[in-house]
């Protein structure tokens, strides 16, 4: 009987919680619902490279913005670019905006080929085999001056896709899969 009460509390904890996250206003869904510019300052920490790209005018997606993070994205290993899934840089362009940072976002891994996904796989721990990285759905990631728990934090509040959590190889990984966490 106490285990059911218990999980009866966290079901109705549980649902108390997403009615309110229902009712209540978000500032990271004000920022989307919002018709006006998305920018991202990113720089690639393996490639060197910096971008400023505005790739939503208030009205709708840039496609050339778009194929310019493709690029910026790309799997730098076998300079194979791949169309980046949109929804990642509205996911990244919230949690800016959550965290109020202006900082440029130092991009560790975007797009990943499967040979280098496989290859990564021989070598390191903790590589998926059917990761969001090749479908140009996935990220890695710091942002300077922001603490890697605070981003990881403001990732999982916008309950948008998987977030995980690396603070001893410092970066975060977002994804627009499922919602999930590691």
């Amino acid at each position: 009987m106490d285990k059911f009460d218990a999980n009866r509390r966290k079901l109705l904890a549980l649902g108390g919680a997403a009615l309110g996250v229902a009712i209540l206003p978000s500032p990271a869904f004000a920022t989307l619902s919002t018709p006006r510019p998305r920018i991202l300052a990113l720089n690639n920490l393996n490639t060197g490279e910096s971008i400023k790209a505005e790739f939503f005018d208030g009205r709708g997606y840039i496609q050339e913005e778009l194929a310019r993070l493709d690029h910026f994205f790309r799997d730098y290993r076998s300079n194979k670019v791949r169309s980046i899934d949109p929804g990642l840089f509205d996911q990244l362009y919230r949690l800016q905006g959550l965290l109020g940072s202006r900082s440029p976002v130092q991009l560790i891994s975007g797009y990943r080929s499967l040979d280098t996904n496989n290859e990564l796989r021989a070598h390191r721990r903790g590589v998926a085999k059917k990761s969001y990285h090749t479908r140009g759905q996935a990220m890695d990631f710091h942002i300077e001056g922001v603490s890697l728990s605070n981003v990881r934090k403001a990732a999982l509040s916008m309950r948008a896709g998987g977030v995980g959590y690396y603070p001893r190889s410092n970066f975060v990984h977002i994804d627009t899969g499922p919602v999930r966490h590691w």
